[in-house]
C-alpha cells in the first residue's frame, strides 16, 4: 500500500521538475523549498489555515496548483464548487467529504457522505458541489490539495438548498487576492 506521504513526495517532485522554468513576479522560484519555511496565507476561512505550496498567481504555475490546509477539530469548508478538478491527499486526521453532482439540477440538494482518514485520497469532479468537514473532536485534519487549471473560479453556497444562480462567485480566491494583478472578475457560471 502506498502511503499518502509517498504520493505527496511524488507530486512535489513533479512540481519541482517543472519549477525551474516557472517564475512569479520576476522572482525565480527555488526548485527545492521546505514546507515549514513557507508563509501561511492566514486563516481566510474560520478554522482552516492555508499554505499555497505551488500556485498559479503566487508562483507562476500554469497547469496545476498545490495547497496544504489544516482544519481545526469541528472545522469545515463552506459548501462550494469550482471550475477545476481537485485531488485531496490526507496526511493526518479524519473527516467527511460531502459531494453532490450539479448536473441537471437547480441546486446541489442532498450530498453523498464519504468518510476518510489518514492516508486517504479522494477527488472532486469539476463543478460538483462539495464540503469537507473535520469530524474528529480532538485532532487537526491536514491534507494536500492539487487543483487543475488554476487560478480557480469559486462559487460559494449558503447551504445545500441554495440555487446555483444564487451561489456567490469568488475570484480570485481569498489567498490569491494579494497576487492578482488584473481587474478581471470571475468568469460566468457555466451551469
Amino acid at each position: 500500500m502506498i502511503s499518502s506521504q509517498l504520493i505527496v513526495v511524488y507530486l512535489l517532485f513533479l512540481l519541482t521538475a517543472s519549477a525551474e522554468v516557472s517564475y512569479a513576479s520576476n522572482d525565480e522560484l527555488p526548485v527545492v523549498r521546505n514546507i515549514r519555511e513557507l508563509n501561511q496565507d492566514g486563516e481566510t476561512i474560520p478554522g482552516i489555515s492555508h499554505i499555497t505550496v505551488a500556485g498559479a498567481l503566487s508562483h507562476g504555475f500554469k497547469e496545476i496548483e498545490v495547497w496544504l490546509e489544516t482544519v481545526a477539530p469541528g472545522g469545515h469548508t463552506p459548501v462550494h464548487r469550482h471550475d477545476c478538478e481537485e485531488i485531496f491527499v490526507v496526511v493526518k486526521g479524519s473527516g467527511t467529504l460531502y459531494l453532490a453532482s450539479t448536473t441537471g439540477s437547480e441546486f446541489p440538494g442532498s450530498p453523498k457522505e464519504f468518510p476518510f482518514s489518514t492516508n486517504s485520497t479522494f477527488h472532486v469532479p469539476q463543478n460538483d458541489a462539495h464540503q469537507v468537514w473535520n469530524t474528529n473532536r480532538f485532532e487537526d485534519l491536514q491534507y494536500f490539495v492539487v487543483i487543475s487549471r488554476p487560478p480557480m473560479n469559486l462559487f460559494v453556497y449558503e447551504d445545500w438548498l441554495t440555487p446555483h444562480s444564487a451561489a456567490v462567485p469568488v475570484f480570485p480566491v481569498m489567498w490569491d487576492a494579494k497576487h492578482y494583478k488584473s481587474s478581471s472578475s470571475a468568469s460566468s457560471d457555466e451551469l
